[in-house]
């Protein structure tokens, strides 16, 4: 901005309208509480709004906007422990052990509009978990870059770091989630020991249904064929394609990520 720009509200609001969406949902991803995603995004409108005549034009604003969200994100949750591997599994436990969670689970699943099962949504939901198990430096440039589609320079000017960190950080995050995905995920690997995507899948249909369903997913039908940097490639165009907070199983999602928590602490 030049010094005799006049800065207006609705200046701000123009920006704001065209990256709210995703940033609610960067937010939402990242920190995987849908309030306190909420409370950090007005956080952070409010302080961009506050700072906006700070902001000079040399990066894009939609680069300032998720640095300020990215930062105020990071120590919302600098108290809070990384999750394991496998906390989807100690979610599963938990529902599974515990009879009002079970029924609550049924219950969003066939009352609620978007309670539905939907296999790529839940692909979406799995990518978010496993990626809560990285360091967080790698799980924030990772969903920037693979996700929201930042490039290497602005995602060191997000995470105030050099271009050669961000590649340090994208290697070995993706790196991990590959990994992680080769040997926990079913649909990819016969050797695969999470079914979630099956199982979830049957609370809607049949096994046959089910089956049927999974076969049909791109990620499936190439998962015997190619690397699994091209598998992890296509995991993410699925990831990219959802917006977790308008989706037909939004609600069904939100609470398991919910259990998520409360299972591992």
């Amino acid at each position: 901005m030049t010094d005799d720009k006049v800065i207006t509200k609705a200046d701000f609001e123009d920006l704001v309208r065209q990256h709210q969406r995703s940033l609610k949902s960067f937010l939402y991803r990242f920190i995987t509480a849908k309030h306190e995603a909420e409370d950090i995004t007005q956080e952070t409108l409010i302080k961009a709004f506050q700072k906006f005549d700070t902001f000079q034009g040399k990066s894009s604003f939609k680069t300032w906007l998720f640095a300020i969200g990215a930062n105020l994100a990071k120590d919302h949750l600098r108290s809070k422990k990384r999750w394991t591997v496998n906390a989807q599994d100690n979610c599963k436990s938990l529902i599974g052990s515990t009879q009002n969670l079970a029924a609550e689970l049924r219950h969003i699943n066939t009352s609620s509009e978007y309670g539905k099962y939907d296999i790529e949504e839940h692909i979406d939901f799995c990518f978010t978990c496993i990626s809560k198990s990285l360091v967080i430096e790698q799980q924030l440039a990772l969903m920037l870059a693979d996700i929201y589609d930042f490039k290497v320079v602005e995602i060191g000017e997000i995470l105030n770091v050099t271009t050669g960190v961000v590649k340090h950080l994208l290697h070995d995050a993706r790196t991990t989630m590959e990994n992680i995905f080769e040997h926990r995920c079913a649909l990819i690997s016969k050797r695969g020991v999470c079914h979630q995507c099956s199982e979830l899948n049957g609370l809607s249909n049949t096994k046959v249904e089910t089956q049927r369903k999974i076969a049909k997913l791109e990620l499936v039908k190439a998962s015997h064929s190619e690397y699994k940097r091209t598998l992890f490639k296509m995991r993410t165009e699925i990831v990219k394609s959802i917006d977790p907070l308008n989706s037909k199983g939004m609600d069904l999602h939100d609470f398991l990520l919910q259990i998520t928590h409360r299972a591992n602490g």
